[in-house]
């Protein structure tokens, strides 16, 4: 894609959703074109979209809503609101997210995951194309739902990836592929899975936007934010989805000790022994000219929209706002 694009990751740490529109508004006067939400154990992936869109003409997208959690008709009239709210200007991103989030937190079964993502790319299009879906797939069925207010124009629908088999499902069905936890390094290993899929299958492989959610944390290194840094790659990297991403990536040897540890129930050695290679490789640190230059090298590397996902340890509420703000003036793209 010609247009390289600056989004804001939202929720913002801190920050109230009512808040949200006056930062976006900042945010778009300031040169991002996006605002692209998560869904974890904060608040729902729409939410915030839903505040930002209403206060900018700024492009919003999912970043994710699982296929798993919501029901296909569930999941078509949450993307129809939003498409509604923000015509021409929505991006419904779907994954399946992880084991905890899935099995744990929501007593389903993660199973057969690129076949759920798929068959619910499928019959996400018909619905919001507004024809009656009757669907019979491996993971689910659909007996004769249609939307009563499908969206006016075309809704994207991009597909979060990690390993190859996602990576094809990307390539193969959808209109984008979000990417995560992986350095600038790593990007042309997954962009060139993507593109040959899309090539296969017979469509361009240049029209398949690629993004990426960029971890970026915004203290001084130091002993204490070091640990802290830590601590959030060992959390995620310990995901078996995000564990078997990191050994097709090659970091098997690097992290095998962190994972050891953490298998034995030691904590605290399974954060120590985070190679420092490996935080550098996938978390965005230093000072806001590194930073921005940290992002350029993804972009250069194939990623064509980069979510900036802020963090900090400040405790202070107000100092905490005061800093996230501050780093998302700092790395805005119309001071680049």
């Amino acid at each position: 894609m010609a247009q390289k694009r600056w989004s804001l990751s939202v929720p913002l740490d801190g920050f109230p959703l009512a808040a949200h529109a006056e930062i976006a508004r900042e945010a778009e006067r300031l040169g991002y074109t996006d605002a692209w939400s998560l869904e974890v154990d904060g608040v729902d992936c729409f939410a915030p979209l839903a505040v930002v869109a209403l206060g900018t003409g700024l492009r919003v997208g999912t970043a994710i809503a699982n296929v798993y959690t919501r029901g296909p008709a569930t999941l078509a009239l949450s993307a129809a609101g939003m498409a509604e709210i923000a015509p021409g200007r929505f991006c419904l991103g779907i994954g399946a997210g992880s084991q905890p989030i899935v099995e744990g937190w929501n007593g389903g079964s993660f199973s057969r995951p690129a076949t759920r993502v798929r068959e619910m790319a499928r019959f996400l299009r018909s619905a919001l194309a507004g024809e009656r879906v009757v669907f019979r797939g491996e993971t689910f069925a659909v007996d004769g739902f249609r939307l009563t207010r499908p969206p006016a124009q075309a809704v994207p629908i991009h597909v979060a990836a990690l390993r190859p088999g996602m990576l094809r499902v990307a390539g193969e069905v959808a209109d984008g592929a979000i990417l995560n936890w992986l350095s600038p390094d790593d990007v042309p290993k997954s962009v060139a899975v993507v593109r040959e899929a899309a090539a296969k299958a017979g469509r361009d492989p240049d029209t398949i936007e690629i993004t990426a959610r960029l971890m970026i944390n915004v203290d001084p290194p130091g002993p204490d934010s070091d640990v802290i840094v830590r601590r959030h790659v060992t959390a995620y990297l310990n995901v078996p989805v995000y564990r078997a991403f990191q050994e097709w990536l090659g970091r098997a040897e690097a992290l095998g000790p962190m994972w050891d540890a953490w298998g034995r129930g030691d904590r605290r050695a399974a954060v120590a022994a985070v190679p420092a290679k490996v935080v550098d490789d996938l978390i965005l640190r230093g000072s806001m000219e590194a930073i921005r230059a940290r992002v350029r090298r993804y972009m250069d590397a194939g990623i064509d929209t980069a979510f900036l996902s802020l963090q900090t340890s400040e405790q202070d509420p107000l100092r905490r706002c005061e800093i996230l703000l501050t780093a998302l003036r700092a790395l805005a793209p119309a001071g680049r």
